[in-house]
């Protein structure tokens, strides 16, 4: 499925390429192709690692990257894409009528011709997760923060209590129903200790840390390693630091407020499917579900 998926983005990709080319428009259009964030498998859609938050990103514009053959190392996000294209628009935020954004311009990248670091602020990226899903007691989600910063990934879990992947009696519903979702939890259930049902979707500590190098898979948690104490608290700080000016209600004891914001649709689902309720989950299997809570 996913590569027939992919291959037909390929080619309707190709014929807005072709059409642009006939219109003579194709040197001069900047050509953006990105994807959404977590693919619907366990441990990625609904979390925080790097198969969930590093999607493919390529841009084409040949009249205006003068030096195409270089190495970049800046960090770049989706807050980048309304900066980038307002500054090519030759339209100023406050004339955009947009909300200020934390994002920054490419084309200082774009039209560099330097490799290796273009804009020094660049040498980071936040990350961050609220609810991506409903099945939990009062709607609330599994909320998140985390940077990735000289090599590693730092994440700070505020409510530690919760299931990441979604309670196991409503079927885990942050993570869509698939053949792997279905082989690992059979594998649980036969031994809770399993080291893969664990990992996708058992309980985690309140702090992860992982080298991305020799961890890309983000396997071993250092965060509980004394020798990485000095960098989890140097990343810790430097991540709250940001959001403290950004504003972020997480960084002032009032996460609650996000809790608080109703679902648009299932409301109420984890109390009614408790009570006798069967609201329709098509993006799971009936097999997701466990028959009792886990705590």
């Amino acid at each position: 499925d996913y590569a027939f998926e992919v291959e037909h983005v390929d080619h309707q990709l190709a014929q807005m390429l072709a059409e642009l080319e006939k219109r003579g428009l194709l040197e001069n259009t900047i050509v953006i192709v990105t994807s959404d964030h977590g693919m619907p498998f366990p441990r990625v859609k609904g979390h925080t690692y790097p198969a969930a938050n590093h999607v493919p990103l390529a841009i084409r514009w040949p009249a205006g990257i003068k030096v195409a053959k270089r190495v970049i190392e800046d960090f770049v996000d989706f807050t980048d894409f309304a900066p980038t294209i307002l500054e090519l628009a030759g339209i100023g935020q406050s004339e955009s009528g947009m909300a200020e954004t934390t994002g920054r311009s490419w084309l200082p990248i774009l039209q560099s011709e330097k490799s290796g670091q273009i804009i020094p602020e660049s040498d980071h990226v936040i990350i961050g997760k609220e609810r991506t899903d409903i099945g939990r007691p009062g709607d609330v989600g599994y909320p998140t923060r985390g940077i990735i910063y000289d090599g590693f990934v730092y994440l700070k879990n505020y409510e530690p209590s919760r299931w990441p992947a979604g309670n196991p009696e409503t079927g885990y519903l942050d993570t869509d129903g698939s053949p792997t979702k279905t082989l690992i939890l059979e594998m649980g259930r036969k031994d809770r200790s399993d080291p893969f049902w664990k990992i996708n979707f058992g309980k985690r500590g309140s702090e992860e840390l992982y080298a991305l190098k020799a961890d890309p898979d983000c396997m071993n948690n250092l965060a509980e390693v004394s020798s990485h104490d000095a960098r989890r608290n140097s990343m810790l700080n430097k991540m709250s630091g940001q959001l403290k000016q950004q504003g972020d209600p997480r960084m002032f004891g009032k996460g609650k407020l996000f809790d608080e914001y109703p679902v648009t649709k299932n409301r109420g689902f984890y109390e009614r499917y408790m009570s006798g309720e069967r609201p329709v989950t098509g993006w799971v299997n009936p097999t997701d579900y466990e028959s009792e809570p886990l705590d």
